[in-house]
């Protein structure tokens, strides 16, 4: 029996920690996420999906504001973990955590590229046909640890966010524990830094568009579905957008048609059709109702 530390936060955690506390030979003997958090506009205190899950199933579960408590340190060297399987916390694991027992992060792309915190939003903002999930030995540089095992996913030309983040979860949650149960038969495989890309954290101002490249747009859209979604300056947020065209020029945010529910707006480079849109503080509506509440017409400007 595999004894196993989680540290784990997100929907996508969750989903490992699920599988890992299903599969035989496996016990998890504790949790550590990160705190509860206020969601919303009502800011309601809301525990993280991998403490519900824990709690659910009786493991217990801790939730520190820093890793460096020495409490926390003591607490991991008493359980004496096989392994600590790292998935989205949210943290780094200072080196003495990282040298208590084999550290396996579940990173969600092809080490070395996309290091950091928003490898599946990069993705599809670069337009890439493929990615991955790597289960890596982790140190104390940001997602640099050698590789012990890759899974990868293709990504279709609609592809968004969500979508792709199931692939992947599923992917992850399946690779996980063959990992753990074949870590001995297993040559970790050193990262080529040179081949090495990083991406940020996304922050809402990422989602604020300017109506230059369709294609650019469509990519923004996919990438950014749930949030920070797209946006204009003046805050109008496009809910539900195509692209008939990539490459025709335009006055950007010129009206160029005006369908049954939808409008057809011109960028520099391309043409959105919008199908929903949401102005500031109301109800999303068809493009078409949008333009008829506000008198726009056909050579009129959105912007």
């Amino acid at each position: 029996m595999k004894r196993i530390v989680f540290m784990g936060t997100p929907d996508y955690a969750r989903r490992i920690l699920k599988r890992l506390i299903e599969e035989e030979g496996i016990d998890v003997v504790l949790v550590l996420t990160q705190p509860d958090r206020p969601v919303g506009r009502k800011k309601v205190l809301t525990p993280p999906p991998v403490k519900t899950l824990a709690t659910e199933k009786g493991i217990e579960v801790l939730q520190p504001e820093t890793l460096k408590d020495e409490d926390i340190l003591q607490r991991l060297q008493g359980l004496a973990p096989d392994f600590i399987v790292v998935a989205a916390y949210g943290q780094l694991l200072p080196k003495a955590i990282l040298d208590l027992a084999p550290c396996i992060n579940l990173h969600a792309s092809l080490l070395p590229a996309y290091r950091g915190a928003s490898p599946v939003q990069q993705v599809l903002l670069n337009g890439d046909s493929f990615t991955g999930v790597t289960a890596m030995l982790m140190e104390e540089g940001l997602d640099s640890g050698p590789a012990l095992a890759y899974r990868y996913v293709a990504i279709g030309k609609d592809t968004r966010l969500r979508s792709l983040m199931e692939q992947l979860t599923e992917a992850a949650a399946e690779l996980t524990p063959k990992v753990l149960k074949r870590f001995e038969e297993l040559q970790p495989l050193p990262q080529f830094g040179a081949l090495a890309s990083h991406c940020k954290k996304i922050r809402r101002s990422d989602g604020e568009i300017a109506l230059d490249d369709a294609e650019a747009i469509e990519r923004k859209y996919r990438a950014f579905e749930g949030w920070p979604g797209i946006f204009l300056s003046g805050g109008l947020k496009l809910n539900v957008i195509e692209v008939p065209d990539v490459a025709s020029p335009h006055r950007p945010g010129e009206i160029l048609a005006i369908g049954d529910e939808t409008i057809d707006v011109g960028c520099r480079r391309g043409i959105l059709r919008i199908v929903s849109l949401q102005p500031t503080g109301k109800k999303a509506m068809s493009g078409r109702a949008y333009c008829v509440g506000r008198g726009l017409k056909v050579g009129d400007s959105l912007l």
